[in-house]
């Protein structure tokens, strides 16, 4: 018996490098039943290894080393050499599991290699069962680190990005007016400056959505905001029509992503009993970034004497400037993201044990100092990971150019972005989905069409307003006459004009019909809203004027000279009242969400999402309905001021809701 046993210390020798690799996988094995037996909460060391010497063989099936160990000689390699650096305290990290770990415990090298005969329906079981404990088991930890300090931080740091959401919507309506004045953009035209933007937001949700669910919802989020910052700054400086409506485009397909991916990001570190009122709270900022438009707008694109020209082919008025105050909230925000961690929920999602370990000790640590209890440990060992399924990806070799890789991967990355948006119309997500899509589309229609809309009603009644006070002046004569005052709001009709001098005047919604100009001289002229409509000028000279083809509307010109002639519209009034009347208008608009935030915040865990809902929008329509009686400035904005702060409850909890109800790898 002796000599048998030296003879297989020899033999054990010769295998050192195996035996120290069979002694670690039989301590992993071990711990891990445990694990199960204690759902992972337990303290665990090789004592309780000891108490199981006599437990059945441990074999390992189809490694590298093809040696099989019996009961004495695992039991006593497992437990010989116990030294002190062995031992397992609470709240030490122990290193990712084994992601072939058994439901019993018992722990095979081999399992990826057992996987390969298992169907996809049979892996994706597996994964959904493990998913459902870690659920359960992420609520738990979450509520052992506890809401403090970190979750406040990232609140302002995602805060910001929702502002900036909030800026983009009111950018469009508030640049509109000035907008179409100076590119000189027709009524036809300006519907696509209103909806590019938004049609920008919608594609950008889907596929920043589904980006997040890929590479994360930080880096996501980074880069989206870092997209929309860069297309904002650059539409202030474009001066063609088309190449704004570009910038604006791809402004708005940035912005998209902030929405979806701030919610799922933050729900991802709140316990389910904070998750409806600091989401509710959340939502402030997206009022904050409509208050804080409405004030720039206010405050800087009346002001046409901030603005400055390169000749006249480069204007840079006032509402530019506006446009890059308004990507200052953006700006912030990505520099603030950059000192942020990944979502901890993502990184287990995606099997990154020890990367999601570190994060939420890090969270814990950080709300405990907080709390000036540095000395109380993070408990938590090991987190469940679900399974991991292997995708075949098609890839080009090495041997192909640069640019066939960087198609092929772009192609496969928006290919699964795909997949996982098709998988939100898969059981048992199917009907949420569906019926999810009908809410926020109705949401969405009704709130930023009246976010775009209303603008123009204010406009449009200002206009009707200032048409009743217009002078006509009817069959005119004038002769050697000098006109060097501003002209506003005035038709004249059938008049003759006999060698005048029109010398730096300023013209203003001022309309020529029928009438003849001979002999004239026009000189430093700035025109708004003027036209010429059926006129004659006979041997007129025109120098470093705004008065282009297009304002001359079946006019006849004889014999007439132009000199210097400014293109683009001039905007050169120092005196517009209702552009502050606008932008104060909207002001108390996104001023009247904040009752709506409040109760939102105070009942969303009390009454429920649902209700909330419910409520909010059967309130919200009401309201929007009597707007079709509006007929006054006063009362239409009474009656936005009342559908913003209705329609609010039902933007936070609807939210809430679409958190709630989808897994992480779909949030």
């Amino acid at each position: 018996m002796e000599e048998t046993y030296k003879d297989r210390t020899s033999l054990m020798k010769g295998a050192k490098d195996i035996a120290k690799e069979m002694k670690r996988q039989a301590v992993k094995k071990v711990n891990k039943a445990v694990d199960k037996a204690q759902d992972g909460y337990t303290q665990r060391s090789y004592n309780r290894f000891q108490d199981e010497e006599d437990d059945d063989d441990y074999y390992v099936q189809g490694g590298n080393y093809g040696v099989e160990v019996n009961d004495d000689e695992g039991s006593s390699e497992a437990t010989e050499g116990h030294d002190e650096d062995d031992e397992i305290y609470e709240g030490e990290y122990q290193g990712i599991p084994n992601m072939g770990q058994g439901k019993d415990g018992m722990v095979a090298l081999g399992q990826t290699r057992r996987d390969e005969y298992k169907d996809r329906h049979e892996l994706e079981t597996e994964r959904k069962a493990d998913e459902e404990e870690l659920a359960q088991q992420y609520e738990l930890i979450i509520q052992e680190c506890g809401h403090g300090r970190f979750q406040w931080a990232l609140f302002f740091v995602l805060g910001m990005a929702l502002m900036a959401d909030g800026v983009e919507v009111f950018v469009v309506g508030f640049v509109l007016p000035s907008a179409e004045t100076d590119m000189c953009i027709p009524n036809s035209g300006s519907g696509w400056l209103g909806s590019i933007v938004y049609l920008g937001m919608m594609v950008g949700a889907f596929f920043w959505g589904g980006l997040a669910d890929k590479v994360g919802r930080r880096q996501s989020l980074l880069i989206c905001m870092s997209v929309n910052g860069f297309f904002a700054f650059l539409s202030s400086f474009v001066q063609g029509y088309g190449f704004f409506l570009f910038c604006r485009l791809f402004s708005g397909f940035g912005i998209g992503g902030a929405v979806p991916t701030v919610f799922s990001y933050f729900s991802e570190v709140l316990a389910r009993e904070k998750r409806g009122e600091h989401l509710s709270w959340l939502c402030m900022f997206w009022m904050i970034g409509g208050i804080y438009a409405s004030a720039m707008a206010w405050a800087i694109i009346p002001h046409y004497g901030w603005s400055f020209s390169m000749g006249s082919a480069y204007q840079f008025h006032s509402w530019r400037v506006f446009v890059i105050v308004c990507a200052l909230p953006c700006v912030s925000s990505v520099v603030a993201l950059t000192f942020m961690p990944e979502s901890p929920r993502f990184l287990l999602e995606v099997g990154k044990h020890d990367e999601a370990w570190m994060i939420l000790k890090q969270i814990h640590d950080t709300n405990m100092r907080a709390r000036g209890q540095p000395e109380k440990v993070f408990t938590v060992n090991r987190i469940k990971t679900p399974k991991q399924i292997d995708e075949l990806i098609e890839i080009e070799s090495d041997t192909g150019t640069w640019y066939r890789r960087c198609f092929v991967r772009i192609r496969t990355e928006l290919y699964s972005i795909w997949l996982t948006f098709m998988r939100c119309f898969n059981y048992p997500v199917k009907d949420n989905t569906i019926k999810l899509t009908a809410v926020w589309f109705t949401l969405s229609f009704g709130y930023y069409g009246l976010s775009v809309w209303f603008p123009d009603v204010i406009k449009h009644l200002q206009s009707d307003e200032y048409a009743s006070r217009v002078k006509h002046f009817r069959n005119e004569e004038v002769s050697h006459f000098v006109f060097n005052f501003t002209l506003e709001n005035q038709i004249h009709s059938n008049g003759e004009y006999i060698n005048d001098r029109f010398i730096m005047m300023k013209f203003k919604s001022v309309t020529f019909e029928d009438s003849l100009f001979k002999n004239c001289v026009f000189e430093d002229i700035t025109s708004l809203n003027t036209y010429f409509r059926n006129c004659t000028f006979v041997n007129t000279t025109f120098y470093n004027t705004d008065l282009e083809q297009y304002k001359f509307v079946d006019s006849e010109l004889i014999n007439c000279t132009f000199f210097h002639i400014r293109t683009g519209c001039q905007i050169s009034f120092d005196d517009d009242y209702s552009a502050y009347w606008i932008y104060f208008v909207n002001f108390l608009g996104t001023l009247a969400v904040l009752p709506g935030n409040i109760v939102s915040a105070l009942l969303m865990d009390r009454i429920g999402r649902l209700t909330m809902l419910g409520g909010s929008m059967v309130l919200s329509g009401i309201s929007c309905f009597f707007l079709w009686f509006g007929t006054s400035e006063s009362m239409m904005i009474g009656m936005l001021c009342l559908y913003n702060g209705l329609t609010i409850s039902a933007w936070n909890s609807l939210d809430v809701i679409t958190v709630e109800l989808y897994p992480t790898d779909r949030r």
